[in-house]
């Protein structure tokens, strides 16, 4: 394989190339259009490729694989400390190039086409579940500038209107009636939307052998099952379960100074939307009657949150061994110390 190790600043239209020969010492930048960057590709010897995880990485990690190079996605929060002077193109592709002779900055594993897939579904869900919150807080909003309350909560507040619909329009104008009932059919049609949405995701988790063994965990659901298998994959890019909690911000920060460490709360790094639904899962397990002595006894001597916490940990631990090993759930299985040689 070529030594030579090539950084690219991804864009839509215009990518900045930036590598240095490793002879000479050389430095080398060029810019290509997008038809130009697959080509430029092409006629290299397989060499080592570089890029910041951002939108359309994985696309072109995947292409780029298929040509035989080893591509490789650094965190772009982290590759922004080493961009130097004025911020453009040529300093962005130069600040990867930079960052990727950096070994301790984690790479990000690249996904399939199927695993974006499944991440694009729950990401349309959400989309569509926020707008309906957005829409109903508008109503809710409109209708108390003409007098009229609506009770908390979307279920209940809408059950009011219904009911009392022909009582509240003697109050409102024309104009208003007609919008009330405009956003009252939006609110049906966002609601076929998640529905349609939610069907989809549950197909894939029946289709889905990784998902069907991750359901099997305490506090995973359907959302939970099918959006840790999109995230894990094989689950190869995290050496152990550690890490694949820490990377989804479940463990504690820390401070330290002068030989003095303080431990804070958790870094909530990594997918705030599957650690949502981890710690949602863990809350779930929480009130249930089927949880853990383990569990039990981390809610009587900590607070809810932090033991909810804690279990969300402890599920991101147990989905990555389950994906790693090939395992199915066993509730009462524990670890064993390793066997000194």
């Amino acid at each position: 394989m070529d030594a030579t190790t090539y950084a690219v600043d991804l864009a839509k239209h215009v990518f900045q190339v930036h590598w240095v020969d490793p002879a000479s010492g050389e430095i080398h930048r060029k810019k290509l259009s997008r038809a130009k960057l697959s080509e430029f590709f092409a006629q290299l010897q397989p060499a080592r490729i570089v890029m910041e995880a951002c939108g359309g990485a994985h696309h072109w990690a995947r292409r780029l694989v298929a040509m035989g190079h080893e591509p490789e996605l650094l965190p772009a929060k982290q590759v922004r400390a080493f961009v130097r002077g004025n911020k453009d193109d040529a300093a962005d592709a130069r600040a990867i190039w930079v960052a990727a002779s950096h070994e301790d900055i984690r790479r990000v594993p690249i996904k399939s086409c199927d695993q974006q897939a499944i991440q694009s579904l729950h990401r349309i869900r959400s989309h569509w579940i926020t707008t309906q919150t957005a829409t109903v807080n508008m109503l809710r909003g409109l209708m108390y500038e003409f007098g009229v309350v609506l009770p908390q909560g979307r279920h209940a507040g809408l059950r009011v209107l219904a009911e009392r619909r022909a009582q509240f329009n003697e109050s409102l104008p024309e104009l208003m009636v007609r919008l009330v009932d405009e956003l009252q059919r939006t609110l049906k049609e966002i609601a076929h939307n998640i529905e349609v949405a939610e069907g989809e995701i549950a197909a894939v988790q029946k289709s889905s052998e990784t998902a069907k063994a991750l359901r099997q965990i305490p506090g995973v659901g359907v959302l939970g099952a099918t959006a840790l298998a999109a995230v894990l994959g094989d689950g190869k890019a995290w050496r152990n379960g550690r890490e694949f909690a820490a990377s989804l911000g479940l463990s504690p920060g820390h401070q330290g100074t002068g030989g003095k460490v303080r431990m804070g709360g958790i870094t909530k790094r990594g997918d705030p939307y599957l650690r949502t639904l981890l710690i949602s899962g863990a809350h779930a397990v929480a009130i249930s009657k089927s949880r853990t002595e383990w569990f039990t006894k981390i809610l009587e001597r900590r607070p809810t949150n932090v033991a909810a916490v804690a279990w969300a940990n402890k599920t991101a631990r147990t989905a990555w061994a389950l994906i790693r090993h090939g395992r199915a759930y066993d509730a009462s299985w524990k670890a064993s110390a390793p066997v000194a040689a």
